[in-house]
C-alpha cells in the first residue's frame, strides 16, 4: 500500500473511532502525517472550530492534538500486540510555548517506552502507568518546525480480562 493511501486510511480510521466514541475528537478534524512503531505525528488544522478569540487555536484543541498523538501510539502498539488492554490517560501537563496561529503538528516519539508499557500491562494483573511527551509545533515560512506547546500526557494501561 502506498504511504499516502496508509495515511488516508489511519486517518480515516482516526476519525471514524473519534464520531463512534469520542464525538469532540472528531470535531477538530485531525489527520495522520506519520504512524510507525516509534512514531507518531497528527495535524490539527487552524479553522473556525479550533480557533479562540484571538485568532489562535484553542487550547481545548490542542489538547485533543495532544491526546491524538500519544493516543493513537498507544493504540497501534496495541494492536500490533494483538491482545486486549485498555488504555485511559490519567494525568496531563501543558506547557504553552506561543500562540499557534496556523495548522499545528503534533508529535510523539514515545514508542519504545509505550511498546514496554504494553508488554509490562499484558505481564501484569496490574494497571501500568507512565509518562507520554508530545511536541506540538507549527511551520515556519522557512519550513522548519517552530514548537508552541510541550505535553505529557499519563498514559494507564490494563490487560483486559
Amino acid at each position: 500500500m502506498t504511504p499516502s493511501l496508509e495515511r488516508l486510511k489511519q486517518t480515516f480510521g482516526m476519525r471514524l473511532f473519534g464520531w463512534l466514541k469520542i464525538p469532540m475528537l472528531a470535531s477538530v478534524r485531525p489527520s495522520v502525517i506519520e504512524l510507525s512503531e516509534t512514531r507518531c505525528v497528527v495535524r490539527v488544522p487552524l479553522r473556525r472550530w479550533t480557533r479562540n478569540h484571538l485568532g489562535s487555536m484553542y487550547f481545548g484543541a490542542l489538547a485533543i492534538g495532544a491526546d491524538c498523538a500519544g493516543g493513537l501510539l498507544a493504540m497501534e502498539l496495541i494492536k500490533r500486540s494483538k491482545q486486549e488492554v485498555s488504555l485511559v490517560f490519567k494525568a496531563f501537563q501543558a506547557a504553552f510555548l506561543k500562540r499557534p496561529e496556523s495548522d499545528v503538528y503534533f508529535t510523539c516519539e514515545e514508542g519504545a517506552a509505550i511498546r514496554e508499557q504494553v508488554q509490562r500491562a499484558l505481564a501484569s494483573e496490574d494497571r501500568v502507568t507512565g509518562p507520554v511527551r508530545v511536541q506540538a509545533a507549527v511551520r515556519a515560512a522557512d519550513g522548519s518546525f517552530e514548537p508552541v506547546a510541550e505535553f505529557v500526557l499519563e498514559l494507564s494501561l490494563k490487560r483486559r480480562a
